[in-house]
């Protein structure tokens, strides 16, 4: 079953297109809400989740955390089961 995977993130983020391109990899879908000229869509999301770096990801519904949060789960064998692949 596909899950569904969310990330914000900005254009100039090293991080973001890291795990960007460990999603790219597992060859999984996601939608990715750029938000470096959204100011309204950060301030959204920083105040659900108290962070004010970007990415920060969801996997359905749940705040997974940033790129080295999803790095950690693909290296304890998790993420793959997160993401339903």
């Amino acid at each position: 079953m596909e899950k569904k995977i969310v990330l914000y993130t900005t254009a100039y983020c090293p991080y973001c297109h890291r795990a960007l391109k460990r999603l790219d990899d597992k060859k999984v879908t996601y939608q990715n809400i750029d938000v470096s000229n959204n100011r309204e869509a950060f301030k959204k999301i920083m105040d659900q989740t108290g962070w004010d770096t970007v990415p920060q990801i969801f996997i359905d519904g749940e705040f997974i955390g940033g790129c080295d949060d999803l790095l950690a789960l693909d290296a304890q064998g998790k993420l793959d089961e997160k993401l339903g692949v």
